[in-house]
């Protein structure tokens, strides 16, 4: 009887093409018995050697035979029921089966999990920049290729998913980690001026809607967060607002969600101003909701921001977006003395850093008002 090879063992042999091929056996079939058997090439004797003594280490300690169960988009998907809908907000499921549907299953979802390499997910990568966007007919005049943001994403869940699979015992390395990935293009913040706010905030109260923006001004709270605002949230006698949700748009429904992080769940406080506004607000209101939909519950966020671009048309202001309006509070708030540590609790970001780094462009030009002031005090002591 042949003796049985054993795991990890192989042999060189030169092929009929003139390539030296290194042969091994990876495994046997948990079922059958069968040895699972390996190959490596190689242009001369010693680089095939090199690659077969490399890929038997890297075999060393994988689960072969289950590895060969998967292909990458088969993984992606035990990866996403079973990890990622654990580990992430629901707001972003719809978005991971996106990319995992539209992007990473077409291109790549065939190949067998313990053969996917960084060269091809560099391919695919190039691919989805040149070219990867869905075709639709909200998205026909927009640029072919995914952004540089997008791509990142979809390789950072490739990525979640590889490790997975390495902690399995299914792959030795994970391919995403040699990747280059596109450099993120940097999006000029906008913020509405003084002047730009008294004109926005007249037609705000002209089309109805003017404590929705006033709120949002006065705060910066995200979209999500102001739409989930409700009276139980808001101590009108003392100033103070309680955020404790969000609304976002799930499977194509309007829910109420989690906030986005822990720092997010904070309390704010308001001025008279805005006191005034709710309390105005409150007393006509018939909605659990501060801001409710027109036929009560939560209001959509994407009708909110409809609505804010038709208030900047007719007011004749430039496009923004609504997160610009928490640009706006934000900069216009260290701008007139508010320290960074306060305007970053407000904002809810996980630490002040985040908001210096955010917000350079405000802090350097107060640096340097400061050190002229402090040059005008020093030169009338002398």
């Amino acid at each position: 009887m042949p003796k049985k090879r054993a795991n990890g063992e192989g042999n060189i042999r030169k092929r009929k093409d003139g390539r030296w091929e290194g042969r091994y056996t990876a495994g046997h079939d948990p079922e059958t018995g069968k040895p699972i058997y390996k190959n490596v090439l190689g242009k001369t004797q010693t680089e095939a050697k090199e690659k077969l003594k490399r890929a038997m280490e890297e075999t060393k300690g994988l689960d072969i035979a289950k590895a060969g169960q998967y292909t990458v988009g088969q993984w992606m998907d035990v990866w996403f029921e079973n990890y990622a809908k654990l580990k992430v907000r629901p707001s972003s499921h719809q978005t991971y089966r996106g990319y995992i549907d539209n992007h990473i299953r077409p291109n790549i979802g065939n190949t067998p999990l313990s053969k996917l390499t960084s060269l091809e997910l560099q391919k695919l990568y190039k691919k989805l920049l040149e070219g990867g966007r869905v075709e639709r007919t909200e998205s026909a005049k927009q640029p072919k290729g995914l952004s540089a943001k997008t791509v990142r994403n979809i390789n950072q869940i490739i990525s979640s998913a590889m490790e997975l699979a390495k902690s399995h015992r299914l792959i030795p390395t994970n391919p995403t980690e040699t990747c280059a990935l596109p450099k993120m293009e940097h999006r000029e913040m906008k913020t509405l001026t003084a002047d730009q706010l008294n004109s926005f905030l007249r037609e705000a109260k002209e089309s109805g809607v003017y404590e929705m923006y006033y709120l949002e001004l006065a705060t910066g709270l995200r979209r999500g967060e102001l739409l989930g605002l409700k009276w139980d949230d808001i101590e009108l006698t003392n100033g103070a607002i309680h955020v404790r949700r969000q609304i976002a748009r799930i499977n194509g429904e309007v829910v109420e969600a989690p906030l986005k992080t822990k720092n997010a769940y904070r309390t704010l406080s308001i001025g008279p101003d805005a006191i005034s506004i709710l309390k105005t607000l409150c007393i006509n209101s018939k909605d659990d909701y501060v801001f409710p939909s027109p036929t009560g519950g939560p209001i959509s966020p994407d009708s909110v921001l409809h609505m804010l671009h038709r208030v900047l048309e007719r007011a004749g202001l430039p496009k923004v977006r609504f997160h610009d309006l928490r640009h706006t509070f934000a900069t216009l708030a260290l701008q007139n003395g508010v320290d960074v540590k306060t305007v970053s609790g407000m904002l809810g970001h996980f630490s002040a850093g985040f908001t210096l780094d955010t917000y350079a462009h405000v802090t350097t030009a107060a640096q340097r008002q400061a050190a002229n002031t402090m040059g005008t005090v020093l030169s009338g002591a002398l």
